[in-house]
């Protein structure tokens, strides 16, 4: 693990705009002195952001994850006459995001290519325009024949994985009310010192740290699981603690409180898997660069093991 790093904290993120938050938003919390890991929940967005800022005044060599995008396809960005992904969040919190999670509006007509029920996927993002409704990451992510040519590893983990478009906001697996409703603290975060990758390279190992704030995809880390199945969420871990070498040892120290809530909830068991993940790819996050690339500048990337800006 990295020398010098204290905490990975893994947030299993929600949009909900009421007080279901607080059930849905969790967080997986790995400590290096004590090289345990800690669930936790019952935070609203507000009130996780301020307990963020909070841990990292106390270990500001910390790296967060949070499970939603970032951003949304360049094109929309630039559409929207914004030159850096800040200019986007601004536009969001500014309450453009929450006039695009609309059902109907009533002062400006509805943006029809956010879609989820009652409204369904546009024509101009089906077939061939499904690669217009996704970010190069997104695409990066989705699993196809020639990804998984040379790295079996991969595909055994990630097969039949397919991420989604932020522009979906409702229906199974919908990702863009999260990720909008996540932008606002985005801006909070950076305000308060943390460096966001790729827009912003990793400092967490240098003299004077700062606290390093990625994206990343639950699924893309547990893998191929029926989370919703509490059995299944059972036999995941167990066979974790018996076959997985690179992460045996933290999933050894995992108190029974822990993993019973894991077994609970299947927001507490992505947090917690996530968190052990990227706990044991620690060493990792003090290289992560600041991208060049001004697609991927305005876009962002998911952070998964191995991936560079």
């Amino acid at each position: 693990m990295s020398e010098g790093l204290q905490r990975v904290v893994a947030v299993d993120w929600s949009g909900d705009k009421g007080p279901g938050q607080r059930k849905k938003i969790w967080a997986g919390v790995w400590t290096a002195a004590t090289g345990k890991v800690t669930l936790e929940s019952g935070r609203s967005r507000v009130e996780l952001m301020e307990w963020l800022v909070e841990l990292a005044g106390e270990t500001p060599r910390m790296v967060v994850g949070v499970d939603c995008c970032f951003s949304f396809p360049a094109w929309f960005l630039r559409e929207h006459g914004c030159g850096t992904v800040v200019d986007f969040w601004r536009k969001v919190a500014a309450g453009q995001g929450e006039r695009w999670l609309a059902r109907e509006c009533e002062d400006v007509a509805r943006d029809e290519r956010f879609w989820g029920a009652p409204h369904k996927r546009p024509e101009q993002f089906c077939g061939a325009g499904l690669r217009r409704s996704m970010r190069w990451t997104d695409m990066d992510n989705k699993i196809t024949p020639k990804m998984l040519e040379g790295d079996p590893e991969r595909a055994a983990k990630v097969k039949g994985i397919t991420p989604k478009s932020p522009f979906q906001i409702g229906g199974s697996g919908s990702v863009g009310t999260g990720s909008l409703r996540a932008m606002p603290f985005l801006l909070t975060l950076r305000e308060a010192g943390f460096r966001i990758w790729p827009f912003e390279g990793s400092s967490v190992g240098a003299k004077r740290p700062a606290p390093l704030l990625v994206e990343m995809y639950t699924r893309l880390l547990t893998g191929a699981v029926a989370k919703s199945n509490g059995e299944a969420r059972k036999a995941y871990l167990a066979a974790k603690r018996r076959a997985d070498a690179a992460y045996a040892e933290l999933y050894s120290k995992l108190p029974r409180a822990v993993v019973a809530k894991a077994y609970a909830s299947e927001d507490a068991f992505d947090a917690l898997v996530c968190c052990v993940e990227m706990a044991g790819c620690a060493g990792e996050f003090a290289g992560l660069r600041a991208t060049r690339d001004e697609v991927l500048r305005l876009e962002g990337i998911t952070w998964r093991p191995g991936v560079k800006g």
